[in-house]
């Protein structure tokens, strides 16, 4: 879709032969920094699905988890560049949203800035509750509620005083993460590499099991499915670098470090779990705590339910502050009502933070009044946005990557790979997922 240059003007988008330029934004600061932007796309990455929710994926798979995240991390990077060719050419508030809205139409646009802001309030309130959970291990005493609405209380509010209280934040929060999955990997290694204090399993556990795919193919693919959702978050860089004070160069470098980061944090920690404890031990419940208590590290649950509060907190922090832009850009182009448009002195869209975290409450409440119906439904269905939203994504850079090519070829600093051959190979991937999700009954209401 090409938009007039009245329009473009309001949106701080020009048009040079029609190709989108998309220019600084006026209305927010730009006070995020380069080292921000790098760990908020780590942080993005390294999430609690990862601590936690790996352990599905494990009990189905056996050891061949890890190539159910391989897959899985593949196609998340080949987005990723995808995001990085597109954001680097023409960083604005709204990133992807925008990108569909002038590539594919006003309503593919509208559907991706929505679907979008539904999956990361969605995420608040998970988050919320999680964390509340994780708090309670310490403190038993005291209401899963009351943690719960301190922490959305927290959280609002430091997304509220400035984008760079979030950067802040997010970055102690993403080295916090970094951290500690690179001290995982390197005592894991040793670990299994028998180098440790006490003897380590070696590889025989990667086969020693009913074989390193025990139950088949299959839940390796469906594996692939449910490992989606861990990925997501990362796509945050290409949303923040309209804030950015050198966007196109956080951009590049931030989309960089989790191509270059994501198989190995991910994949890499994954094989050292199912090295380290039998992939149907009963203890593979809790993946990265009982790894540690198998090297036999002192209140291995102690630190690895304080490492999995910063994830949670992390992406709480990240959920507020994505939704809040995204509802923000919806609001440019008249697809959110006008007065969420209001930004307070210090660069802040006030009103659309409170929108999320306010949608973020009514759903922490529905978790309590309703959890099998209301709050089921949210859960089941927010994962599967993400695809969608990836998929929206390629289409996108599929044709704004041409009509750069053509126009503005001197914008393209980050290229997709053989362009237009693995744009196409991420589509069919995306919509291979999005078949298999009909056939697996866990599956089917979520889709």
């Amino acid at each position: 879709m090409i938009v007039t240059q009245a329009r473009s003007a309001q949106m701080g988008v020009a048009l040079i032969h029609d190709v989108p330029v998309l220019e600084a934004q006026p209305d927010l600061r730009h006070t995020l920094k380069q080292r921000h932007m790098t760990m908020i796309a780590l942080g993005g990455v390294i999430g609690a699905g990862l601590f936690v929710g790996s352990r599905v994926v494990i009990q189905s798979a056996g050891p061949a988890a890890s190539i159910s995240f391989l897959l899985t991390g593949l196609l998340v990077i080949l987005v990723m560049r995808m995001l990085g060719e597109l954001a680097t050419a023409m960083p604005t508030i709204g990133s992807f949203y925008e990108y569909a809205r002038i590539a594919l139409g006003d309503m593919a646009g509208f559907l991706t800035g929505w679907m979008y802001w539904y999956f990361w309030v969605i995420v608040v309130a998970l988050e919320a509750i999680a964390g509340a959970d994780l708090i309670r291990f310490w403190l038993p005493e005291v209401p899963q509620w009351l943690l719960a609405l301190t922490l959305m209380l927290a959280l609002t509010v430091s997304n509220l005083f400035s984008v760079r209280s979030y950067g802040e934040f997010e970055f102690w929060f993403a080295s916090i993460k970094v951290a500690a999955i690179v001290v995982f990997l390197v005592l894991g290694g040793l670990f299994v590499a028998g180098m440790w204090f006490t003897p380590g399993p070696g590889l025989a556990n990667l086969t020693g099991h009913g074989g390193f795919a025990p139950n088949g193919i299959l839940p390796v693919l469906t594996g692939a499915v449910a490992a989606t959702g861990f990925y997501f978050g990362a796509e945050i860089v290409t949303i923040a670098a309209a804030e950015a004070d050198e966007p196109a160069r956080a951009v590049a470098k931030a989309t960089n470090s989790v191509i270059s980061r994501v198989l190995l944090f991910y994949v890499g920690s994954i094989v050292l779990v199912v090295a380290i404890i039998p992939w149907n031990s009963a203890t593979i419940v809790t993946p990265y705590v009982s790894a540690l208590s198998a090297m036999k590290i002192p209140a291995a649950a102690q630190i690895m339910n304080a490492i999995i509060l910063t994830a949670v907190l992390s992406a709480l922090n990240s959920g507020l502050y994505a939704s809040s832009r995204m509802l923000f850009a919806l609001t440019r182009n008249g697809h959110a009502p006008a007065l969420l448009a209001r930004v307070s002195g210090n660069g802040v869209p006030v009103a659309a933070t409170l929108a999320g975290s306010g949608f973020g409450f009514v759903a922490v409440f529905m978790s309590y009044v309703s959890p099998d119906t209301v709050f089921a439904f949210l859960v089941n269905s927010y994962g599967t946005v993400a695809l969608f939203v990836y998929l929206l994504v390629a289409f996108s850079q599929l044709r704004l990557r041409r009509r750069l090519e053509a126009e503005n070829p001197e914008r393209l600093v980050v290229r997709m790979w053989l362009f237009p051959w693995l744009t196409y190979v991420a589509i069919a991937g995306m919509l291979a997922i999005l078949a298999a999700m009909a056939f697996i009954p866990d599956q089917q209401l979520p889709l």
